[in-house]
């Protein structure tokens, strides 16, 4: 089971990669960071209150069943996705980048969604 994690994550991210290179590639965005305009400090605060928030009811999550922790998982991506988009929608105007994001956020909620039936869990 380690042995498929430790392999499974690395394609995982090794696939994400590649995946936003070609869809920003397809689409034409111009790569752009929002810590280099007027919403750094919007999105450190926004960022760290999303973490606090969610490692503070971590331990309470991790004691439930299954369903509650993959709906904890599939929240978790679309508080985090949903405010990186929203930013990079307002803030990189000229930019197509939340569109990226937004493919990554859909992705990541049907991969949470169905992580049952890709990683076994017995």
């Amino acid at each position: 089971m380690v042995l498929l994690a430790l392999v499974f994550i690395p394609v995982l991210l090794l696939l994400g990669f590649f995946l936003e290179k070609g869809i920003n590639k397809l689409i034409g965005v111009e790569k752009k960071k929002i810590s280099e305009t007027s919403a750094k400090s919007i999105n450190r605060w926004g960022r760290g209150i999303i973490l606090v928030i969610s490692l503070s009811t971590l331990p309470f999550v991790m004691t439930m069943d299954i369903n509650i922790i993959k709906w904890y998982w599939i929240a978790y991506f679309v508080i985090l996705f949903g405010f990186q988009s929203f930013l990079e929608w307002k803030y990189l105007k000229e930019s197509k980048q939340y569109i990226t994001t937004l493919i990554f956020l859909i992705a990541g909620v049907i991969f949470m969604y169905n992580i049952e039936y890709l990683i076994p869990w017995s």
